[in-house]
């Protein structure tokens, strides 16, 4: 990708914002793939990007004991969000990045009717596709946004205290 992992999710989080979403999907947008950072991607292994890491279950774990289940969902279902939007889009898949087109073949490709049938049935979708579309977006190099700590009030809004 063209920008960082952390100015990916101040871009993404700067959309939600923007947007006027609610606190949760905020936090969710600037959170949503935390689990990259929790995985051994960047290895120095010759096949690491040959299998699908799973990083929007880590992630969703790692977040687990701290946030809302809606923030959790959010990041638990945003991958498939991406497969969903292409295949009931048949242009989405075009304005994805050479990385995420890269990543939506490990991931799955386009859903199957029955697959479909299953998301459209989670109680967060509509949370998921909202994060999926800001996450898309967010990959412009250079691009202006409010910094990490314009966002800790948001968080510890949404954190769910022991």
């Amino acid at each position: 990708e063209s920008v960082t992992q952390t100015e990916h999710a101040l871009q993404a989080a700067d959309l939600a914002s923007q947007s006027g979403a609610e606190p949760t999907l905020i936090a969710a947008a600037l959170l949503h793939d935390i689990g990259h950072l929790l995985i051994d991607e960047f290895s120095e292994r010759d096949n690491f990007l040959a299998v699908d890491q799973c990083h929007e279950i880590f992630g969703a774990r790692f977040l687990e004991p701290y946030m809302p289940a809606e923030l959790l969902a959010t990041i638990r279902l945003h991958v498939l969000a991406k497969r969903y939007l292409c295949s009931t889009q048949e242009a989405y898949i075009d304005q994805l990045s050479k990385s995420s087109k890269r990543s939506f073949e490990l991931q799955g490709g386009l859903l199957s009717s029955e697959e479909l049938k299953t998301l459209e049935s989670e109680p967060y979708l509509a949370s998921a596709l909202k994060i999926r579309v800001w996450d898309d977006q967010a990959k412009v190099a250079g691009k202006e946004v409010p910094p990490l700590n314009a966002y800790a009030t948001t968080l510890a809004e949404v954190y769910l205290p022991s």
